[in-house]
């Protein structure tokens, strides 16, 4: 019987990378490779991420290792994508960068948190990680052109199932479920409310009032206001569309009539100008969302659920209702999931319910928003034993990466042998 942790951990470096944080000036270099280097800096981050993610100790010496010889691996390949012209749009950099953005806000707890954790604004995180993010979009897409049309054999896979059947960990409990997901909408008063205020803040701008001092007492943006609404230097893409047309229209010194954007209503000034690059400051005012807008939303899912329990297909009222951009025109699918992936919000929901039950509404966080859904079970998975018959598509996944893997490790010893790297001591 062949053990089966090695692989699990080729798994993880083959289909995960963490994310380096920006490069002090002063800093140790560990490592060169070709016209690259990797600082103490980054491994020492990026340990810390790949710890704190997996639950392991930062301090093992042999973690260090391992992600020492990953982020080697990937300077690597970003030398030969750069031999063979490998390139990424900016909008690729971008979407990628707002999704990296939105799952680490999700995972330390929202957009002042991150801001906290980082000790800068959003954009200037978004600034500093850019190109990072185009890095590594460079590595993926090497990887993608070497490795993206293997396949594996129905042979392949129960070959795999054979060899590493003892040593296979048991499938946990899984569930089939479906949302529909509804957001709160502020009032009309209150928009309102918010607009005038925001009026009038512009109106004491343009008699004089001072834009940071406004900016400290009024403004309802966590990461900027403090600073006096600086947002630092900023490039196009980085803004949402609405407030990047109002700043990109601006000349230094100017101030923004108010501007509406999904965040609320701001005020934004020019502060100054380098060809592209922007550095602006800004204050927000929120439209806040009163409990009756609440309420308004947790009814109509009442409604909805009330239809579905009567005979109407939940899948046709996600389609029309929901507001989950990602499961709607899905029918609310959010796929067959272990419960061990759950959040405990949703845990908490789904341990309750009966296949074919329906949950009454519950309010579920994110980033700094928040929503209601109600849920719906379709099917009831027991853990068990891993198996052919049962789990042939998870089995042949993990029969498709150990096959990457292998090719991957052979791709990555030649590169060693063509491109020069060395750990320093």
């Amino acid at each position: 019987m062949k053990r089966i942790s090695e692989f699990l951990v080729l798994f993880v470096v083959f289909t995960g990378m963490a994310w380096a944080q920006d490069k002090p000036v002063l800093d140790k270099v560990v490592a060169v490779v070709g016209n690259e280097i990797i600082l103490k800096s980054e491994l020492d981050y990026q340990v810390q991420m790949i710890a704190y993610q997996n639950k392991m100790n930062p301090d093992d010496p042999s973690l260090r290792q391992k992600v020492l010889e990953s982020m080697i691996d990937d300077k690597l390949i970003l030398q030969q994508a750069v031999l063979d012209s490998v390139t990424v749009s900016e909008d690729e950099v971008k979407r990628q960068l707002d999704s990296r953005i939105d799952a680490l806000e999700k995972q330390v707890g929202g957009e002042k948190k991150l801001e906290e954790i980082y000790g800068m604004t959003l954009s200037k995180i978004r600034n500093e990680f850019r190109d990072d993010m185009k890095k590594q979009l460079i590595v993926e897409k090497l990887k993608q052109q070497k490795f993206g049309d293997l396949k594996v054999s129905a042979a392949d896979v129960r070959k795999f199932y054979e060899t590493y059947k003892d040593s296979l960990p048991e499938v946990p409990e899984q569930v089939a479920i479906s949302h529909i997901f509804i957001v709160p909408k502020p009032s009309e008063k209150a928009k309102k409310e918010a607009y005038d205020k925001a009026e009038a803040l512009l109106d004491s701008l343009k008699h004089g009032a001072d834009f940071a001092e406004l900016a400290k007492k009024y403004s309802e943006d966590p990461g900027s206001a403090s600073a006096g609404g600086d947002l630092g230097w900023a490039s196009r893409g980085q803004f949402i569309p609405e407030f990047e047309h109002a700043v990109y229209a601006l000349k230094p010194g100017e101030i923004s009539n108010v501007v509406e954007t999904q965040f609320g209503f701001h005020i934004i000034q020019l502060m100054a100008r380098r060809g592209d690059m922007v550095h602006a400051r800004q204050i927000l005012i929120r439209i806040p969302v009163l409990k009756s807008d609440d309420d308004s939303v947790v009814t109509l899912l009442d409604s909805l659920r009330e239809r579905a329990l009567h005979g109407e297909s939940f899948a046709k009222l996600a389609r029309e209702y929901s507001q989950d951009k990602d499961t709607r025109d899905l029918g609310g699918d959010l796929g067959t999931v272990s419960i061990d992936q759950l959040e405990p919000s949703f845990l908490n929901t789904v341990k309750e319910l009966k296949v074919g039950e329906i949950s009454k509404p519950v309010k579920v966080t994110f980033g700094n928003s928040y929503g209601y859904h109600i849920v719906y079970l379709r099917n009831r998975i027991p853990a068990h034993k891993i198996n052919l018959s049962e789990d042939y598509s998870r089995l042949e996944k993990m029969a498709l990466a150990m096959k990457q893997n292998e090719e991957y490790l052979q791709w990555i010893a030649k590169l060693k042998k063509q491109i020069y790297w060395k750990v320093m001591s």
